[in-house]
C-alpha cells in the first residue's frame, strides 16, 4: 500500500482509539505531506470537522491560498458530499480513498450515501425544504455588488 494511504489509515485508527470516528486524510504535493486531518466532530461538536476539510483548512492557512491545484488528497474513507464540495472548490484534482461510502454504511456510518442520493433529487423532492425568496425591488443585490467591485 502507498505510504500516504498508510498514513491516512494510521490517522483514522488512532482517531478511533481516541474516541473519534474512523477517518483520516492527508494532503500531498511533490511527494511531501503538507497537511493532515482527522474527524473532530467528537471534540468540537462541529459537523464540518471532517478529516478532509481539516486537512484542506490547514493547508490553505499554512500556504495562504485558496488554490490547491496540483495537490493530492489521500483519505481513509471516500469523501462525503461536503468534503467533495470543498475538494472541488479548492482545486484538488486527485483523491485516493480506501473504504467506500458503501463500506462506511455497513459500519453504521451511512449519512454520505443518503446525502448523495438526496442531492441527486430535484429540490422539490428532497427531505429538506429549500425555498427560493427572490430579492425585493429596491434591495441591494450582493451579486451585483460583487460584479461591480
Amino acid at each position: 500500500m502507498d505510504r500516504f494511504m498508510e498514513r491516512a489509515i494510521e490517522l483514522a485508527v488512532n482517531n478511533v482509539k481516541e474516541g473519534g470516528s474512523p477517518f483520516g486524510a492527508i494532503l500531498v504535493k511533490d511527494n511531501e505531506i503538507i497537511a493532515e486531518g482527522v474527524n473532530e466532530l467528537h471534540l468540537k461538536y462541529d459537523v464540518s470537522g471532517h478529516a478532509e476539510l481539516l486537512a484542506i483548512r490547514k493547508a490553505q492557512e499554512k500556504l495562504q491560498t485558496l488554490d490547491l491545484n496540483g495537490y493530492t488528497m489521500y483519505a481513509s474513507g471516500e469523501p462525503c458530499p461536503m468534503c467533495m464540495t470543498a475538494i472541488y472548490y479548492s482545486g484538488i484534482k486527485n483523491v485516493y480513498y480506501c473504504a467506500s461510502i458503501e463500506d462506511a454504511k455497513e459500519a453504521g456510518l451511512g449519512a454520505s450515501t443518503f446525502i448523495y442520493e438526496e442531492l441527486a433529487l430535484p429540490r422539490e423532492q428532497r427531505s429538506i425544504d429549500i425555498i427560493h425568496i427572490p430579492l425585493e425591488s429596491g434591495m441591494v443585490n450582493p451579486l451585483s455588488e460583487w460584479v461591480n467591485k
